[in-house]
């Protein structure tokens, strides 16, 4: 379902993309796959994500990650240790 999703709000070619939870209904294998895909547009046509997640595993895969807390917003150093990430993202 995710996938299909994601091929909609490609149709049309936009430059941003807002993915509101994109894997919170998804287990760790299709999470990966859907973050793996959006990378690749990234990657591929210049697409700009904007994902929103409470999943810090696959925040990790982000290039740049910000924190809401107590309704301010901030700007998080990247993880530079991946050895304890229990997801693996391709950069």
């Amino acid at each position: 379902m995710q996938r299909v999703a994601i091929a909609r709000a490609m149709v049309n070619k936009p430059e941003i993309l807002l993915a509101d939870e994109p894997t919170g209904n998804l287990d760790t294998k299709r999470s990966v796959e859907i973050v793996q895909v959006l990378r690749e547009f990234n990657k591929t046509v210049g697409l700009t994500i904007v994902m929103v997640t409470h999943n810090q595993e696959l925040a990790r895969c982000a290039d740049r990650i910000f924190e809401m807390r107590d309704g301010h917003i901030s700007q998080m150093e990247p993880w530079t240790d991946d050895s304890t990430a229990k997801v693996s993202c391709t950069r």
